[in-house]
């Protein structure tokens, strides 16, 4: 049956949505798991097809048009009816759901690969995941399950240890070769060094190497996706999350300049749960299901 309108796809109005309400390009693709550029292609594409511009482009921010906004209304209103009649039919099958906060890194480089496997063991349970950097409030949030990065635990809230990260730095091969240029860990301190949120990371490699880190060039960036990819841009040296990057070291895009790695309780993943709720049935085999994905990684528990 040939449709009586042409819509726009659904991948350029989802990105319009999220770069609308969250204003910021690079916030919307962490949110859709996809790269800026991929968000800046579905907006061009939607304003192409509509022949109107959607948002003003600024030095350091963005707003929306007239037409921009106009649209997003109607766009948000039209997601609205989708979810409600969406929900609708899946309580009408029978069908579940389980919502998970987790980090856009750990959902983008670990996680969603792993996915297909829990959903063919679980055909019923449909899996929504929110990525997002922000602490999880069960309260208010309409979240089942939130997975964390850090030392943890925290409070009012349930924790149970997942996998400790393991860190080595790593540069890309464009702009370092192989590696063996840094002859000893301090040649690092000549290299921007990139990271993100805090240091710790490097804090905890540099203290195993012996080496005095505090007067080197840090880069601190929002989101560990964007250190990754800025040291795959040759942009500097980051601390690498081993468990994250793997794929990235196998195909040689990234390359490890020395062996010396480092595990630690402070930098490890953990499960976070409502403290005084008790878990549905879809989110207890979701948090089974990842349990047994992280105790199939060989890394070492936290000291108690």
């Amino acid at each position: 049956m040939r449709a009586s309108v042409v819509l726009p796809p659904l991948q350029a109005l989802r990105a319009f949505e999220a770069v609308g309400r969250l204003l910021s390009f690079r916030r919307a693709g962490e949110e859709l798991l996809i790269t800026q550029s991929a968000v800046s292609h579905h907006i061009r594409q939607l304003e192409d097809m509509l022949g109107v511009r959607l948002f003003v482009r600024k030095a350091k921010s963005i707003e929306l048009t007239p037409e921009g906004a106009a649209y997003l209304d109607r766009t948000t209103e039209a997601f609205t009816i989708i979810a409600s009649a969406t929900a609708d039919a899946r309580r009408q099958a029978g069908r579940q759901t389980v919502r998970v906060s987790v980090l856009p890194s750990f959902a983008a480089n670990w996680l969603v690969s792993r996915l297909p496997d829990f959903m063919s063991r679980h055909p019923e349970i449909d899996v929504d995941l929110e990525p997002t950097l922000r602490l999880t409030n069960f309260v208010s949030d309409d979240v089942d399950l939130a997975i964390r990065f850090g030392a943890g635990p925290w409070v009012d809230v349930r924790t149970e240890w997942l996998m400790n990260e393991e860190l080595s730095p790593v540069v890309s091969p464009s702009l370092f070769g192989d590696g063996s240029g840094f002859i000893e860990p301090a040649d690092l301190l000549s290299q921007t060094l990139l990271d993100s949120m805090n240091p710790l990371g490097w804090e905890l490699w540099f203290g195993e190497v012996g080496v005095d880190f505090r007067r080197a060039r840090i880069l601190q960036l929002t989101d560990y996706n964007i250190a990754l990819q800025a040291a795959l841009n040759g942009q500097g040296v980051a601390i690498g999350r081993l468990l994250l990057i793997g794929d990235h070291l196998a195909s040689g895009r990234l390359v490890q300049p020395f062996a010396t790695t480092v595990r630690s309780e402070k930098t490890a993943y953990w499960l976070v749960m409502p403290e005084h709720r008790r878990l549905s049935p879809a989110a207890e085999s979701f948090r089974v299901w990842l349990k047994e994905q992280a105790a199939s990684v060989k890394t070492g528990q936290p000291d108690r």
